[in-house]
């Protein structure tokens, strides 16, 4: 629940509304997990919360760990199995999170859409990702990345709640700068996302310059082609003068070559846009083999004036490409 249906939930019971501050701070500042300890409700309501709601759900099952990345595989209530991948930058602590259980985008390279959607994550089991991994390793969680298992803005009505309570400054307050939504480009969402004038950023899964090549990599291109897509992210920057970030993962002669990257800064010529360079992390399923050319790549970018970076690498080790973890546990299981 947001802030504002707590507060609500508690004139509806006769009941003032400060009850919903006392309530998220013990779940988010003081992180207490059964109603009963928040000492300041008087027990007849401990009880009838403790009879109406639910506070954790989720569970560890197991996590992997190398020097700079955790990975963290979780149930839910109903058996069905995410993950997590908590990155440690210089800036601070970054976890990425899922949003879905399963994907139905298709995208070729990834592991999580070949295990095709199940449902939509409830906006707790969003929220109890960032409660868990605090928790488990008694760290703060400075950044969130939308960009776990699932497309984000398939999930929009869950996502949207679960970004207001995480920024909330009575919630786990985590400033919207610090925020990054990814989607593979749902137009649509994208357009109520422009409408909603969330602070948070906005990443695009690119992945190719072209149309031919977009599709073939991610089906989602024939539904909303790049001439569409780049119509209303032009749009969202105009409106709202913030900067777009593109992910590109490098595949090994599929999307990596001189014209490729040459078509990539044509495209995001004058847009106010900053290019994120993925080296793929490979996986036994999937055939596509990690580019050799991730520095020529980025060089001909560079030399285009286009804003530039290659991602330091996470996890390659421990199996971070998403949901590569999830899907070696349930082959062994």
């Amino acid at each position: 629940m947001t802030f504002e249906d707590l507060e609500n939930y508690f004139v509806s019971q006769n009941e003032k509304k400060f009850k919903a501050t006392q309530v998220f701070e013990w779940l988010y500042k003081k992180r207490v997990s059964n109603f009963y300890d928040m000492t300041n409700l008087k027990k007849e309501l401990q009880e009838k919360l403790t009879n109406t709601f639910t506070i954790r759900t989720i569970k560890l099952i197991t996590k992997r760990e190398d020097k700079d990345a955790i990975k963290f595989l979780f149930e839910l209530n109903d058996n069905n199995k995410i993950e997590a991948v908590l990155m440690k930058h210089d800036y601070g602590n970054s976890l990425c999170i899922s949003t879905e259980v399963g994907c139905n985008m298709g995208c070729a390279f990834c592991e999580s859409g070949r295990l095709k959607k199940v449902r939509h994550l409830e906006t707790h089991e969003m929220v109890e990702q960032i409660l868990l991994v605090e928790e488990i390793l008694n760290i703060r969680i400075s950044h969130v990345v939308l960009m776990g298992i699932g497309e984000p803005f398939d999930n929009y009505d869950n996502v949207i709640k679960f970004i207001n309570i995480i920024n909330s400054n009575k919630g786990i307050d985590i400033g919207a700068r610090h925020i990054t939504v990814s989607t593979c480009g749902l137009i649509p969402k994208i357009e109520e996302f422009i409408k909603d004038g969330k602070q948070v950023n906005l990443a695009i899964s690119l992945h190719a310059p072209n149309n031919e090549l977009r599709s073939k990599l991610m089906p989602i291109n024939k539904a909303y082609p790049l001439e569409d897509l780049f119509k209303v992210l032009k749009k969202y920057i105009e409106l709202t003068n913030r900067r777009v970030t593109f992910e590109y993962i490098l595949l090994d002669g599929v999307n990596d070559s001189d014209e490729c990257a040459k078509e990539l800064a044509n495209l995001l010529k004058g847009m106010n846009a900053y290019v994120n360079l993925i080296p793929y992390n490979e996986t036994s399923h999937i055939e596509f083999k990690r580019s050799k050319r991730i520095m020529e790549f980025y060089d001909i970018l560079k030399k285009n004036k286009i804003n530039v970076t290659v991602r330091r690498e996470f996890g390659r080790e421990l199996k971070a490409a998403c949901g590569q973890l999830r899907s070696n546990y349930e082959e062994v299981e």
